[in-house]
């Protein structure tokens, strides 16, 4: 994982501003699966939103705890919306630029 400045949180928050969530927590909360579904969307696109239905009081907690699963970077959480990024290991598959 690595560190974010504020100037690439921002550029971050500005690129998933038109994705949509990718996945959903429901009654169900943070499952392993659902954790293994964040790591491989995750690989497959680096920045993705995640929406929580469900546990909206405890977004923030389990925001930081999928983060800290998957070993990604929790952007920002907006309304009942968390964002991730993970950067790709492979720097000719990386979609998204940090600035």
């Amino acid at each position: 994982m690595i560190e974010l400045t504020s100037k690439q949180r921002k550029s971050l928050e500005k690129q998933a501003h038109d994705l949509s969530p990718v996945v959903i927590i429901g009654q169900q909360g943070v499952t392993e699966n659902l954790v293994k579904m964040v790591a491989d969307s995750l690989k497959a696109h680096e920045l993705i939103k995640v929406k929580f239905n469900e546990y909206k009081d405890d977004k923030r907690e389990y925001s930081e705890d999928i983060a800290n699963r998957t070993d990604s970077n929790l952007v920002r959480v907006i309304g009942n919306v968390a964002i991730f990024y993970r950067q790709n290991e492979d720097p000719e598959k990386r979609r998204i630029s940090l600035k």
